[in-house]
């Protein structure tokens, strides 16, 4: 295999409440359509590695853990109100369910798992769109996030071997949790393009959180405007994460791809599409082609177009693990609409649109490179306004972080 793609059905087990936007749907949904267009083809997925608390508490505290256990099981001692306020659970975000730790867990082998193919050497890329739990921290869950399997996989790496590793999170919310997990580590610089932190939850990932100490200088943050599509996007990611990832030398990429970014997502406020997913994640496999000798391990993360948005991205994703790339073109076919039909009477409303036949939205993904001092001309379709906005996104993280690393801020080739 070119790739190791993580799959177990228990992933499923990972289901918080009907009303809840994080359906478990959505995985097996983007599985039965892979398969459906043939990109699994004579592909056999991989288990999940088992988790005990040693592993699990390389990042989390023991005590949360302990926490997290006791009320997948019903065994707390502590009442609701306390359990939420020293560990984040039983919030409306993060409502306790049976089996909890259990499934938390499962989705930390996957990552885990994924790792450990790379650093085995039997393949360079591995995908577990199970994993992503990007907001959970050392002590309390958060964000829908109840164990940070990108921290733990980014931490058992670091034990195996490796010791520069670029994490770049392309959910629409800021990647919190693995930010402050490094915040103070050199290893690992954190990148993460994401909502303006002052229009979306967790309100953090401003510019100038650039990390600390010895550190300084591996925590990257680019702040997009509400409403931007994908050209502008791609604008952002290509005048930041490059020149970043060139500068840092990573033996590795690990990459958050939350599609929560795509414009019909019900809780984030960016608009691109799925066209602007599959030109991202071939973007990252790019980079790590170039700078990691292809060495790259994807997790999902974050969205809530569960039936229609969720599964054609991370189809792409999937896809583009394995080079085996599906054109925006290619119709899907009747029986998997069909079945995704059905599936969507399962989902709560607000998360089940319709799916589309085909594996684009007509999106733009053309876009003009930045040119440091704003004079291009934005691509037909976008305002001068919106260009502008994405520019001073873009300066103001160059201006924080590219001197740190010797580089020239105003410099486009940068």
């Amino acid at each position: 295999m070119s790739a190791a793609i993580i799959w177990s059905e228990h992933f499923m087990e990972y289901k918080w409440a009907y009303t809840h936007p994080m359906s478990p749907v959505r995985l097996a949904l983007t599985m039965s359509l892979a398969r459906s267009l043939g990109v699994l083809d004579d592909v056999d997925t991989i288990e999940p590695l088992p988790v005990d608390d040693g592993l699990l508490t390389t990042v989390h505290t023991q005590g949360y853990v302990d926490a997290v256990r006791a009320v997948s099981y019903g065994t707390a001692s502590l009442n609701g109100p306390v359990l939420e306020r020293l560990f984040g659970l039983g919030s409306a975000d993060n409502p306790i369910f049976e089996g909890m730790h259990d499934a938390g867990a499962m989705l930390v082998g996957g990552s885990v798992a994924a790792a450990a193919a790379i650093a085995s050497g039997s393949v360079r890329r591995a995908v577990n769109i199970g994993g992503g739990m990007h907001h959970a921290m050392k002590g309390h869950a958060a964000g829908f996030c109840i164990y940070n399997d990108c921290s733990i996989a980014i931490r058992w790496l670091l034990e195996h071997g490796y010791d520069r590793i670029a994490y770049i999170d392309v959910d629409a919310h800021h990647g919190d949790g693995v930010q402050a997990e490094f915040i103070g580590d050199p290893r690992v610089m954190t990148v993460s393009l994401h909502q303006h932190p002052a229009t979306l939850w967790p309100g953090t990932g401003w510019a100038t959180e650039v990390g600390e100490g010895p550190a300084t200088g591996t925590a990257v943050n680019v702040g997009l405007m509400p409403g931007l599509p994908d050209s502008l996007w791609l604008r952002a990611f290509h005048a930041v994460v490059p020149s970043m990832v060139e500068a840092f030398k990573p033996q590795i990429l690990v990459t958050q791809i939350g599609v929560d970014s795509h414009r019909d997502d019900p809780l984030t406020d960016l608009a691109l599409t799925v066209d602007g997913h599959a030109a991202a994640v071939r973007a990252l496999r790019e980079l790590a082609d170039r700078y990691c000798e292809g060495r790259w391990l994807a997790v999902g993360g974050g969205g809530y177009g569960v039936i229609n948005v969720v599964p054609r991205s991370w189809t792409h994703l999937i896809g583009a693990a394995l080079d085996r790339d599906v054109p925006a073109q290619t119709r899907i076919g009747d029986d998997w609409l069909a079945g995704a039909q059905d599936l969507a009477k399962t989902v709560h409303p607000d998360y089940a649109r319709p799916p589309e036949a085909t594996m684009g939205d007509g999106g733009v993904t053309d876009f003009v490179r930045w040119d440091g001092d704003g004079s291009a001309e934005p691509p037909d379709g976008v305002s001068e306004t919106a260009q502008r906005q994405t520019d001073k996104a873009i300066i103001a993280t160059r201006r924080a972080v590219f001197p740190l690393h010797g580089l020239d801020p105003e410099d486009p080739r940068d």
